[in-house]
């Protein structure tokens, strides 16, 4: 996987930084959602474990 992203670093044909800018932005929105989707339920079953301990 890090030699994917060297690769793509290193060519500079066609990626801008714009472009790599946009692509970080997606990411981190799609891991926003998903940590906000799943954080309470995580924290209900951490809760749940604890309290039954």
């Amino acid at each position: 996987m890090f030699s994917a992203v060297k690769s793509l670093v290193k060519d500079d044909s066609g990626a801008t930084l714009v472009e790599y800018g946009l692509l970080l932005a997606l990411v981190a929105l799609a891991a926003v959602t998903a940590m906000s989707t799943l954080g309470g339920k995580v924290s209900a079953l951490f809760t749940n474990t604890s309290n039954d301990l």
